[in-house]
């Protein structure tokens, strides 16, 4: 009886676990597609910068951060951070396209819920790396 119960007490972390771990690599994925694609030089992603008026040096500083970011995603105890800080570039890429360059935001908003869900179930992780250690 006590294993059927250790087994039901397990059945959520594990499914948070195979959750976290299909968003993470649907998420990097599409950002390493995307960081790669700006730090290639893709025409669209040039233009779309170049409309956007901060200069390229943005679209490969965005590259940048998107790729790291991506591979960040799949090592555990920095996944969390590297959800929050494509959480927070997404914010940005929708108030971009809703304010500045149009089109559809919706692709941002999708991945922007992808990564903030992934930010969310790894918040404690995220205040182990922020939180200074003690001695």
């Amino acid at each position: 009886m006590s294993n059927q119960a250790s087994t039901a007490s397990n059945t959520p972390s594990r499914v948070l676990k195979y959750t976290s771990l299909g968003l993470r690599l649907v998420a990097a994925a599409a950002f390493l597609a995307a960081g790669s694609a700006k730090l290639a030089g893709v025409p669209m992603m040039v233009e779309v910068f170049e409309h956007i008026g901060l200069g390229q040096w943005f679209r490969t500083v965005t590259g940048l951060v998107e790729v790291a970011a991506a591979i960040a995603l799949l090592i555990p105890v920095t996944a969390g951070l590297a959800g929050l800080l494509l959480a927070v570039t997404m914010c940005f890429a929708t108030f971009t396209h809703l304010f500045f360059i149009g089109g559809s935001p919706v692709p941002a908003i999708v991945l922007l819920l992808i990564t903030a869900s992934i930010a969310w179930l790894h918040r404690a992780s995220i205040l182990n790396l922020i939180r200074p250690t003690q001695a």
